[in-house]
């Protein structure tokens, strides 16, 4: 798992740089919220979190990983596309920042919890 989660996590990182570049390029920084999510949650927190899956193979190997590592990809993609619409005045869009939100703190949570039970000093 530590793998794919640090391989989807540099899609995610060249998502977001190209996002800044535009915005950048453009002088329109509307979407700032949405590269700020994209490069923590989908860089910075999945890079972390795979590095961890490699150094304790044992929480890597677990249900509570790959259940991680979905709810994770499910949940990003439809918060920020969710996101993205709601900042280009979209307000029906709430509803799907709220859904994504909401599994990606499931998933964080799932995570915390794996690490506490299976990340152990050798």
């Amino acid at each position: 798992m530590g793998i794919k989660f640090i391989k989807v996590s540099v899609c995610y990182f060249v998502i977001g740089v190209c996002l800044g570049m535009y915005m950048s390029m453009t002088e329109n920084f509307n979407f700032t919220p949405v590269h700020v999510h994209i490069n923590l949650l989908g860089w910075t927190a999945m890079t972390l979190a795979g590095l961890i899956y490699v150094a304790f193979p044992q929480a890597a190997e677990t249900t509570l990983a790959k259940v991680h590592f979905w709810l994770h990809n499910i949940a990003l993609p439809v918060m920020m596309i969710s996101l993205a619409l709601l900042v280009s005045g979209n307000e029906s869009a709430g509803p799907g920042v709220a859904a994504g939100g909401t599994l990606m703190v499931l998933g964080i949570i799932l995570f915390a919890i794996n690490i506490l039970k299976n990340v152990k000093a050798n």
